[in-house]
């Protein structure tokens, strides 16, 4: 492999002034490429977007060329595309070398934004730039997982936060913007070299260190800890490659186990860990009953949202094309590899894979934790993390405070929320009524009368209990049965934000 880029500051300082300056960012590419290159390109198919930037020497094509494409690009036009840098000083910092009368890639550089941010992440070269599978040592870039565990996380301001399985430092980036002091472990050396590189071109101060999972940190405690682990279930037979990028190196899920029973130990009172996971459903069981098994003693509040579940089959494929595997013979073939994960699945009785996002929180106070194990199939909202954020502290507050919290606060309609009522025809009443959350994790809530009632006249001016009170007088019941059975809804509303 290509020797990983060298985090030269005086050369980083003009590499990031001409990238700005050729417009090389998300929404200069997306412009340069048009709408379905760029939609191309983020699928991981190069052809559309070297079509768009076939023969043309504008800056941003060229750099698209050279740092996206892995294409080999006109050592005069690399010099006119990085004016201040200069061929010759992409090649010093190790993003390139010489080939004849051209500049080639040595490593994958893309642009980068979110939240209003804008960064530049480098990390190995794609698949589609060499054409052959990927190393065992190979560095991501932005991948979906990375930018799903992104999109899900918490930005509440915090002082120490914690990376796990920092790889090219992507999570980083966003901790960046809301924590004072970063730590980043990764068990990979040539990952933590990526990750140094891509800190100092965005100007970030992030600590660095080597060893597996939560090992470099023995002792600390963190307001925020994030985690894109391995957590690829991987057969461990010996011919298997080992993708430092995706194998933790244990047995079936216990990467994922091992953060789950170790990870308390390093969060402060009212701290938080969010990580991505797969876990395995065993033959006659249900996923959930895996994630009491691992919680179980933990004292961790815990909310764990199954996003997926793979059958064996759909997994071993997903898995075994990752690293870019070809149909033939050997140990390294598609169908071998194929045929390797639906064995070490059968050894296990392993029926399914879930696929989640897991939200671990240390209680503040002392009290009994809560366990919510949620699925949610379908698709979020944008900005789904502040949702995220939002049921944490709402559950929290519920297991503090308890039913009289629920009771004595007047609460208010979010203002994404509609409602629906279904009649059949000729009814004088509606059959069905659903509260639907248009924003956050789109939840659709059934109602009854009490409950619909309620929602009507929560503005924010009456208690629940008021409101309920009244409910009760006009349908004639007792007011405090009537509480009594609108709680478990109320609860619901309140954790899932239809009430604020």
């Amino acid at each position: 492999m290509s020797p990983t880029p060298i985090p030269d500051t005086a050369l980083l300082t003009r590499l990031r002034a001409d990238l700005a300056a050729a417009a090389y960012t998300v929404d200069g590419v997306d412009t340069a490429l048009g709408p379905v290159a760029a939609g191309a390109l983020h699928r991981e198919q190069r052809l559309p977007a070297d079509l768009a930037t076939r023969g043309s020497s504008e800056p941003v094509a060229v750099l698209v060329r050279l740092l996206a494409l892995g294409f080999p690009v006109a050592w005069d036009d690399a010099d006119r595309a990085l004016p201040t840098l200069r061929a010759d000083g992409a090649a010093a910092l190790g993003l390139a070398r010489a080939e004849g009368a051209d500049l080639r890639a040595t490593c994958d550089l893309r642009p980068y934004a979110a939240d209003g941010d804008q960064w530049w992440v480098a990390s190995d070269l794609s698949e589609i730039a060499t054409g052959a599978p990927l190393a065992e040592t190979h560095v991501l870039g932005i991948g979906n997982a990375s930018t799903t565990l992104a999109e899900w996380t918490i930005r509440r301001p915090a002082r120490r936060a914690l990376d796990i399985g920092v790889g090219s430092a992507v999570q980083s980036l966003h901790l960046a913007a809301h924590c004072q002091d970063i730590v980043g472990t990764d068990l990979s050396a040539r990952a933590l070299a990526f990750a140094r590189f891509n800190a100092a071109l965005n100007g970030l101060d992030i600590h660095l260190r080597e060893g597996s999972l939560l090992d470099p940190v023995a002792g600390e405690r963190f307001d925020l800890v994030v985690s894109n682990p391995p957590f690829v279930i991987t057969p461990r037979s010996g011919d298997v490659p080992r993708y430092e990028y995706r194998d933790g190196g244990l047995v079936g899920d216990g990467v994922v186990e091992a953060l789950v029973r170790e990870v308390g130990a390093h969060l402060e009172p009212g701290g938080v860990a969010q990580f991505l996971g797969n876990w395995e459903i065993r033959r006659g069981a249900q996923w959930r009953e895996r994630w009491r098994e691992w919680l179980a003693g933990s004292a961790l509040d815990a909310w764990v949202i199954q996003r997926d579940v793979q059958d064996p089959a759909e997994y071993a494929e997903l898995w075994a094309r990752d690293a870019g595997a070809r149909s033939g013979a050997g140990p390294t073939s598609f169908e071998h590899l194929y045929a390797a994960w639906l064995a070490d699945f059968a050894d296990r009785d392993v029926e399914g894979i879930g696929f989640g996002i897991v939200t671990l929180q240390c209680p503040s106070i002392d009290r009994e934790s809560w366990v919510e194990l949620d699925e949610v199939a379908g698709p979020v909202a944008p900005g789904v993390g502040h949702a995220i954020d939002a049921g944490l502290r709402a559950r929290t507050a519920l297991a503090e405070g308890g039913p009289a919290y629920l009771l004595e606060t007047a609460w208010t309609v979010a203002p994404d929320v509609t409602e629906e009522r279904h009649s059949v025809p000729g009814a004088p009443d509606p059959a069905v009524i659903l509260a639907r959350q248009g924003a956050g994790l789109r939840r659709v809530i059934q109602l009854d009368t009490v409950t619909a009632g309620l929602l009507g006249v929560c503005d924010g001016t009456l208690t629940a209990r008021a409101g309920l009170d009244a409910i009760s007088h006009l349908l004639d019941t007792d007011p405090e049965q009537t509480a009594a059975g609108a709680l478990p809804a109320l609860s619901a509303l309140v954790r899932d934000g239809f009430l604020r």
